[in-house]
Formats: structure tokens, sequence, C-alpha cells
């Protein structure tokens, strides 16, 4: 047929002459092009199913059909995709919160027709700019409607998100005989019944068996992560070409880049709070390095054929993640090599991200209630109604908006004067599977069966089958554990690895601190019940009630050899408490001795306040201890002084203490901590 030839020519003009197409690829084409049909496409990682929308985007647009809308969920699939469409001719642009001053051009592009694809994430669904300006401005209407990682659709896809939810209503406006494509390569039978409802009318279903040939998996268990520190020092510059380490949080993705640093291995840090995000991806596509250790921001859609291998960290929530995941490697390597790390830790994190996926009852009932008294607000102004931490907040909101509860109109938000009902029937029955989930994931790091059947299985592959190659098939690939003295570089960098405190240069009320009144960069010795000295000042606080001479020792370390504040601190005082008066200031004066310098306490506390720890964001952190400590004139010494603590969180302890010292005449101030509680880090 006239669209088999044309569609294989712009197959040969994407891969090259003498390429073939996989099962299913031109059939899925066929009925988006002809059949003008909704399709779901389930097949595995690399398979091609951008190859199947970008030629029926061609495909259509040579007939005269308007340009294609792409709702993709992440900026580097986004831009990995861009690339690939210019080699076929498609003129892709994407519209999204980094561009705002080319959304102008792209309209009037659209009005033009000279624009072929058009991407979106999904929350531009719900601008309204996107909806009255945007669309509109398409001269002959969409062509075709594409839902990348189309799991996200579902609650029980593993990657379940909120504004996934927009695009079934999107959907329901679109004309009559728009064609719309859905892909995902992870998907088991319960979440393709989803997608089917959520994408309505009748779906077309193209899948095909989810076995990677290429891949060999294995899992090691290391319970302490300087075991999995070492692991990685000892084995990753062994394995095959270049890579992806994946940790669970943004915090031990820093921490292992550093460690791998230090062993001569550049391997940068990768996660949403990293600047260059893109320069560090084109540096792993150009083998510039050996590995980014990265977080799930470096995810969905990332596009390196030769990617050759893939390393956990930890272990991930969910089999299906984890299949998800692994699927980055061996798309264009016969062999690529896939392993597992799973530690102590492993499940608290898992744990704490299926306690917070959802807001509760409680916490949007407070927001609606601090809109509706206020008629509406800021998320700055809400955080001062509402003791919730800021990425809170914005997870209520984004939830309340999306089920239409709120809209925001600029950066406020009102009520919408909708009804509305929190569904706890749907949270319950969610959170339950993620932990039936999180219990399959324990199964398989355990099994001793194929762990690519275990895998396909899960996604209820009617192909699932023993691979063959797999460290359970045919034996491991590579040592379970590193050298005695390679875990023990590991330990004492993991008690080297001291943590910067940034002083906070703006006021709670809002403008800069005055010159003199703020404290300087400070050091914290660990996090909060870490591994090493995390969990030995977890001992002291709570357990024994005195920190160990130990610790002493660590810190004077910490301030002598590694830190070094300049000025040098020639005095020390330490932060007052009104239920603990011992504990700290105790501390504090056996330190001062090993750094030979005189205590002071300096500070008193003038008024109760409840534990900093209970105040979630900025705003009531900052009110909590304000003016809640003074100072003994006669005690305060004109030199530079280290200011000791327990904990550090929000630092506005450390800076309202400061600022009090600087006021009655000390020199800078240099906060020094034992541990940094500021709690979980998730990734967005």
């Amino acid at each position: 047929s006239s669209l088999r030839r044309r569609s294989d020519e712009w197959l040969a003009a994407l891969s090259g002459a003498g390429a073939s197409w996989r099962d299913g690829q031109f059939e899925a084409i066929e009925e988006l092009v002809d059949g003008r049909h909704r399709v779901l496409v389930v097949q595995r990682t690399g398979w091609g199913k951008s190859l199947v929308y970008f030629v029926a985007t061609r495909l259509l647009r040579d007939r005269g059909h308007g340009p294609t809308i792409l709702i993709s969920p992440l900026l580097s699939l986004m831009r990995n995709q861009v690339d690939m469409a210019n080699r076929l001719g498609v003129r892709a642009v994407r519209v999204d919160s980094t561009n705002q001053a080319e959304w102008a051009r792209v309209e009037g592009e659209l009005a033009a027709d000279d624009i072929d694809l058009l991407m979106v994430s999904p929350e531009r669904l719900s601008n309204e700019r996107f909806r009255t300006t945007t669309v509109p401005a398409i001269a002959r209407g969409i062509g075709l409607f594409v839902v990348d990682e189309a799991h996200c659709i579902s609650d029980w896809g593993h990657d379940f998100r909120p504004d996934y939810r927009r695009i079934a209503a999107f959907i329901r406006t679109l004309p009559a005989g728009v064609p719309l494509l859905a892909t995902t390569a992870t998907a088991n039978a319960r979440v393709i019944e989803d997608m089917q409802a959520q994408l309505g009318g009748d779906v077309a279903t193209v899948a095909g068996p989810l076995g990677r040939d290429s891949l060999r998996l294995q899992n090691i268990r290391l319970r302490s992560q300087a075991e999995r520190l070492a692991w990685l020092a000892e084995f990753l510059p062994v394995l095959p070409g270049h890579g992806v380490v994946y940790c669970s949080t943004t915090r031990d993705c820093d921490r292992v880049s550093r460690w791998l640093a230090t062993r001569g291995i550049d391997a940068p840090s990768y996660h949403a709070g990293v600047e260059g995000r893109e320069a560090l991806e084109a540096r792993l596509l150009a083998n510039d390095v050996k590995a980014l250790v990265a977080t799930v921001a470096l995810g969905m859609g990332f596009d390196k054929p030769d990617l050759g291998f893939v390393v956990h960290f930890q272990k991930p929530g969910s089999v299906v993640d984890y299949y998800q995941r692994i699927g980055r490697a061996g798309r264009a390597v016969a062999d690529a090599l896939v392993v597992l790390l799973s530690g102590d830790e492993d499940d608290e994190i898992t744990d704490y991200f299926i306690r917070t996926a959802f807001p509760s009852v409680a916490e949007t009932g407070q927001v609606i209630r601090a809109i509706e008294q206020e008629g509406g607000l800021t998320l700055r102004s809400l955080q001062k109604h509402v003791n919730y931490r800021q990425s809170r907040l914005e997870q209520v909101l984004k939830l309340l908006e999306v089920e239409g509860a709120v809209y925001r109109d600029g950066a406020t938000y009102y009520l919408s004067g909708n009804v509305w009902t929190p569904d706890q029937e749907r949270v319950e029955r969610v959170t339950a599977r993620r932990r039936h989930e999180l219990e399959r994931m324990r199964a398989f790091m355990t099994t001793r069966s194929c762990l690519m059947e275990f895998l396909t299985r899960e996604l209820d592959d009617p192909a699932s089958a023993p691979c063959g190659r797999c460290a359970n098939c045919a034996g491991a690939f590579i040592s379970d554990h590193a050298s005695d003295d390679m875990t023990r570089e590991a330990v004492a960098f993991l008690k080297r690895a001291y943590l910067a405190i940034d002083p906070r240069k703006q006021q709670s009320q809002g403008g800069r601190f005055p010159d003199g009144q703020r404290a300087e960069e400070g050091r914290a010795l660990c996090y909060y019940g870490d591994a090493e000295w995390g969990s030995a000042v977890v001992r002291g606080k709570y357990a024994e009630g005195r920190f160990s001479d130990e610790l002493v020792r660590a810190v004077a370390d910490m301030v002598r050899t590694d830190w070094r504040p300049h000025p040098s601190p020639t005095w020390l005082t330490s932060v007052p408490s009104l239920r603990t008066p011992r504990l700290v200031a105790e501390f504090a004066e056996r330190l001062a001795m090993a750094l030979h310098i005189p205590f002071s306490a300096a500070l008193v506390k003038v008024r109760d306040t409840p534990d900093q720890k209970t105040m979630e964001n900025s705003a009531h952190q900052a009110a909590n201890v304000k003016d809640a400590f003074d100072v003994v004139p006669e005690r305060v010494m004109e030199g530079p002084v280290l200011l000791v603590d327990d904990m550090v969180d929000s630092r506005w302890t450390l800076t309202e203490c400061a600022r009090v010292l600087r006021l009655a005449g000390s020199g800078p101030v240099f906060p020094v901590v034992l541990a940094n509680s500021s709690g979980k880090d998730d990734e967005n």
C-alpha cells in the first residue's frame, strides 16, 4: 500500500537503509493514520514507541492534517525527542515553564502551520493561556494527540502523577476523528485496563513481550552504606561502557558522587536541585563521564542506546518501577549489566514516600479554610496560615487544583466554588497497593528464580520465561562484596562527609539582614540518624542523655582540619535550651576544651517555645524563635565565636542567636552542629 511504502521510506530516513519494523510498529501507525483510531502501545523500553508517533506525525502532516500534540513528563525526554524529530524532518517545539519567552512565537508558528509536533508537560493542559490561546492558534486543528509514559494516568501506575489526571478531561474535548496514541513500557493488566478507561472510547492495544535479551541482572545485598560505597568504588570502573547509578534521594546522589570523585571516578550528581542538567546529559551521551549518579529525574525517556550499565544504590519501591529504570540500558548493545544493591535504609525511604504520597484530609481542609477566610492566598502568604512545609503545600495545592477545588490566577489561589469531597477510599486503596508493591520488591531482592522472569511476570507478560543470562540463571558476573581496605576507606569518608550550613540572608518579614547581623557559613558533622556519626547522635540525645567523647573529638577534628573557619574563632558559646539545659552546653564545654578556646554561656532563652522541629515552614519557624533569645552582656566576647547546637533544620534558631550575639558586640558567628535534621528529601 502507499501507506506502507511511505512508512518504509521514513523508517529508512530515520534508522538507515535496510532497517525493518519491529512487530506491532507499523500496525500501530496504520491504526492511527488510516484508521484514525485510539491506540495504546505497551512495549518494552527500546522497542521504538517514539518512532511510531514521529512517523505517524510525518504521514498525517503529509496528508494535510494539523500538528501532533505530545504530552511528555520530563524535560530530558522532550530534549531527546526534539533532536530525533528533526532527523525525520518533523519540526518539533516544546512549551514548558523554562521557555515562557518563546510562547508567543510558538503560537504564531502554530497559526502559520509551521509546527509539526508540539510537546507540552501535562500541567499545560490546565493553563488558561494554553487552552484559550495556544490550542485555538492551531490552524488545522490537532492532527494527533499523544500521551507518552501513559502509565502515569493510572492510579495503579508506578509513577502516577496528579497532573496526568488532567489528560482524561482534555481528551473529552477532542473533536471526533482525532487519533490518539498512548505509550508506555511499564504496565501490568490492571494498569492497562485503567488506562483504556481513562483514554475513552474503543482503544486498540498493541502489546508485546517485555523480556530484555541484552540485560544481565544481579542482586546484591549490602547492609551498610559504607559497604555499598566501597562496592561502587571498586567495581564501577570495570563495568562496561558508561551508565547510571540510581539513588533514592538527592542527598544520596550528592554523597555518592562526592565519594566516587575521591576515588578518581567522574560520576556527577544529577537531580532536580542540580543546575545544568542538560549539560550533564550531554556529557553522558558523549561518554565524557563514567556515569551520572541520579534520582528518577533522569528516568523516563532518557535515550542513550549504548548505555552499558544501570546500578541501583538502593532498591526502588516497586518491581515495575525498577523494570522501567533498567530499561535505559542495553538498547543498542548486546550485553548490558544491571546491578541492584540493597541496604538497611531502603524500606525506610520507600515507606516515607508511601506515607507522604497523598495529602491528608486535615491538610486539604486547613488549606481550603485558609483560602476561604482570606478570599485568596499566594503560596508564600499561605505558609503563614498553615504549618506545612512549602513542598507539602505545593502538593496539597496541586491536588486541589487538579480536582477542581481551587484555581490559580497569577500567583494567587482561589476557591473554585465546586463542591469537593476528599476521596479517602481511593487514597487507602492506592496506598495498600503501594505497600503490596514494596513486598513484591522485597521478594524480588531475595528470589532464587530467574530475575528477568520475575520482572516480566509482575508485568503480566504472557511470554514471561527464564532468561538464561541473569546471575540466578547463569551465575554471578561480578563480586558481591568489596575489599576490606576499600570498605574502611568508605567508613572514613562517611565520618568526614561534613555538611555546609548556609547562612540565611533574608529576614522572614522580607529584606536582607543588615551587615553585621547574620551568621557566617557553618558546618554540621552529619545527617541526623545517618550512617556512622548520625546514629551516635541519636543515641546520645535520646538514649544516653550525653554526647560521647568520640563525637567531641570528631567535631573538633572537623573544625581544625577540614573547615578551619576564618577568622579563627577565639571563643565558643552554645544555643540554650529550657527543656534540656545541660545536653548541648556540656557538649560545648568539652568541645571548647578540645579546641583550646574558652567557653562562655553568653546566650539565654527568655521564653519557652515549641520544638522548632514541629514548625514545618519558614514563616512559622522564624516566628517561633523571634526574640526568644537574649545575651548576658558581660559574657559576650569581642572575637569570632563558634555557636554550638546539636541539631539544625530550618537554620532560624542559629540565625536568631547569631543576630543577638552580633548586636551585643561579638565578632563573626560560625554555627557548628552535630547533625542536620532537615528530614527526608523527595525527588521531583
